[in-house]
């Protein structure tokens, strides 16, 4: 009988050993995927806003977190390659942070949720079924609004008094074309499209507004224009056009003005699905955010050299003004 209790005390002890040591194993850290399309990997203060959102809601880098950052140096023939290593690795979520990326790493993975942090209209383009049901692998963050199109239009009245003909330039399949439409007839402005696909094609598309007498001019953002900033705002004060722009990253290489969503904000909102995701919840069932933060940025500089003064009730309605 005492050599029963004896194996069974034993027993016992062993396997409470078992459990305490399994106990004390650290649990694996999971994963994100982060991927950048136009960074490269110096750019880590362009990374800050996310990371941040992360710290915000218990996730720190290096402790209860691993983040796997894949950079493409702005070479689309990598997103597809950079996409399957993740998928590879199997990283508990990808977080996209260039909408031109978001494809490519749809077709890598149907499983693993992808988290978008910036993108155009995700309707529209086929990425998801509707904002409020994204149905999929995929959610996260637009930079479509509808208020968009009329904000920018006012703006640039405002900022060019008695202006009646306006240019909006952007790629032919852009969804804000309607919505400009939409907004000139209530503003009783007459548009001219300059309706471009090719770097190429931007010159031309000056001339043809030099040529329609357009007083001023809006850029759609869109993976071409955005990536050609430096060249459009360069073709705009050449041809000393009063430009508005749809990311402040125009501003900040010399354009006039910009008005949009504000880009840090939705990649710190980014943070809050990654963080939803790792603890159960599925990307189908959450819905896909338009952006509620937006910011009017002007550069004085840019005004100075086209000969335009900004009315100082604009200006003071101005969240950056770059002097």
């Amino acid at each position: 009988m005492k050599t029963k209790i004896l194996v069974y005390a034993l027993l016992a002890l062993i396997l409470a050993t078992i459990y305490f040591a399994e106990a004390q194993q650290p649990k694996k850290a999971p994963r994100i995927g982060l991927i950048f399309f136009r960074a490269s990997a110096a750019d880590r203060p362009g990374q800050q806003p996310f990371l941040e959102g992360l710290r915000d809601l218990g996730w720190i880098e290096g402790q209860n977190i691993a983040i796997e950052r894949r950079y493409a140096n702005a070479d689309s023939n990598r997103l597809r390659d950079i996409a399957a290593d993740l998928v590879r690795l199997k990283v508990d979520v990808i977080v996209v942070r260039d909408s031109v990326a978001i494809r490519p790493v749809m077709q890598a993975t149907k499983t693993i949720p992808i988290v978008m942090a910036v993108s155009g209209d995700p309707v529209e383009t086929g990425l998801i079924d509707s904002l409020a049901r994204p149905g999929g692998n995929i959610t996260g963050l637009t930079n479509v609004s509808p208020q968009l199109a009329g904000r920018r239009l006012e703006l640039i009245q405002e900022a060019v008094p008695g202006v009646s003909r306006v240019a909006v330039l952007g790629p032919p399949d852009h969804p804000d074309w309607k919505e400009f439409a939409f907004a000139a007839q209530q503003q009783k402005v007459r548009l001219q499209t300059l309706r471009i696909e090719r770097v190429d094609q931007f010159e031309k598309a000056f001339e043809a507004a030099k040529r329609e007498r357009a007083k001023a001019l809006i850029v759609l953002p869109s993976y071409l224009t955005n990536f050609h900033a430096d060249q459009i705002v360069d073709l705009a004060a050449k041809g000393r056009l009063p430009a508005m722009y749809g990311t402040s990253a125009y501003v900040a290489v010399g354009g006039l003005m910009s008005y949009g969503p504000n880009i840090p904000a939705l990649h710190r909102r980014a943070a809050y699905y990654a963080d939803r995701i790792l603890k159960g919840a599925k990307p189908a069932d959450l819905p896909v955010e338009q952006p509620m933060k937006f910011e009017f940025v002007i550069n004085l500089n840019a005004a100075k050299q086209i000969g335009l003064t900004i009315p100082p009730n604009l200006l003071a309605r101005a969240d950056k003004v770059l002097k």
